[in-house]
């Protein structure tokens, strides 16, 4: 158990990203929903501004726990093409669940931000903060997409991920914040004492707070 909640997370995260304190042209994205919570604490300590971007995970059929990929806005797939071999997952599924998870992100984005649209992040600093990385598919589908939307340098920050994983996101970041990456890595939430949901109405609150969307 390292963290209280995920408030006591983002309050640990801060002393990583220090340097960024009230840099110019700097946003902190949190990942809903519960990256979010972490990020308004990254954001309020450092003085920066915060949003949401928005990926959803690819289930497997018979766990809806188990991620085999994720998509982001733009409906853009990343797929563990193992595991949806090793699992015989249909095609005709993966494409149902991209067309169903692309409507949930444009449903969250009109939600927190009264549009169906991403924020703005070309030519700006980008610092990505989840609440902990099991699988990484939903911090990879934000870290490519961000990339592509025109970002001139991501920051991939999170209190806890696995070290597999960890080396997957260093490739695709400029640069990655992790408070601990434990051997044994089971889920994101035995890490935390209280990992209770985040509803829709806290992060309208934790953007509020920080002043963001």
């Amino acid at each position: 158990m390292f963290f209280e909640d995920r408030n006591d997370a983002g309050r640990q995260l801060v002393p990583l990203l220090a340097d960024f304190s009230g840099a110019d042209n700097t946003l902190v994205l949190g990942l809903p929903r519960g990256g979010v919570v972490v990020a308004m604490e990254v954001s309020l300590a450092l003085g920066l501004p915060l949003d949401v971007w928005v990926t959803r995970k690819i289930s497997a059929p018979f766990n809806p726990e188990l991620a085999i990929g994720s998509v982001d806005s733009n409906g853009n797939l990343l797929l563990d093409e193992s595991a949806a071999r090793l699992y015989e997952i249909s095609d005709r599924y993966i494409r149902e669940e991209v067309n169903l998870q692309t409507e949930e992100i444009k449903r969250r984005y009109q939600v927190y931000r009264g549009s169906e649209s991403a924020p703005d992040v070309s030519g700006k600093a980008i610092i990505v903060v989840d609440d902990g990385v099991a699988t990484g598919y939903t911090m990879m589908a934000a870290l490519q997409s961000i990339r592509k939307s025109g970002a001139d340098s991501i920051v991939c920050a999170v209190p806890v991920a696995s070290p597999r994983v960890l080396n997957k996101l260093k490739e695709l970041a400029d640069r990655v914040e992790c408070w601990s990456a434990p051997s044994y890595f089971g889920a994101v939430g035995e890490f935390y004492r209280n990992f209770a949901q985040v509803s829709d109405e806290e992060v309208l609150e934790c953007l509020k707070k920080a002043g963001g969307a």
